[in-house]
């Protein structure tokens, strides 16, 4: 059976690397350090999910998903935050802007991975 394509999107890459490892087996995981990588990412791929940061340098996770959610061919893909932020109201702010989820670092890798099946 072919893997869905989950896209991992952080800047962080000791995040990009645990999180590879730990979807790799049941996912093709595909990394971008910036939103605008996954950007360029997303002009040949469409993943079945996207696991995304909101703490980034030069567009915040925030602003990416509005982003995603306002084109056609990417605002049916749903988007997991996979964030350092605890405050609910970050969750909140990100499910208002169309997250389907809301998932704080560091996750339970079996937690993430049923977090994920949910969706897709």
């Amino acid at each position: 059976m072919e893997k869905k394509l989950i896209l991992l999107v952080d800047d962080n890459p000791a995040n990009l690397r645990i999180g590879k490892n730990v979807l790799s087996e049941k996912f093709t995981v595909a990394t971008a350090p910036s939103a605008g990588k996954m950007f360029s990412l997303l002009e040949n791929n469409h993943p079945a999910l996207i696991l995304l940061d909101i703490d980034m340098p030069e567009r915040d996770g925030y602003e990416t998903i509005g982003i995603l959610k306002s084109k056609q061919e990417t605002r049916d893909i749903p988007v997991i935050f996979l964030t350092g932020m605890t405050d609910s109201q970050n969750e909140e702010k990100g499910r208002a802007l169309g997250a389907v989820d809301y998932i704080i670092k560091p996750f339970d890798p079996a937690g993430l991975i049923e977090c994920i099946e949910k969706y897709i």
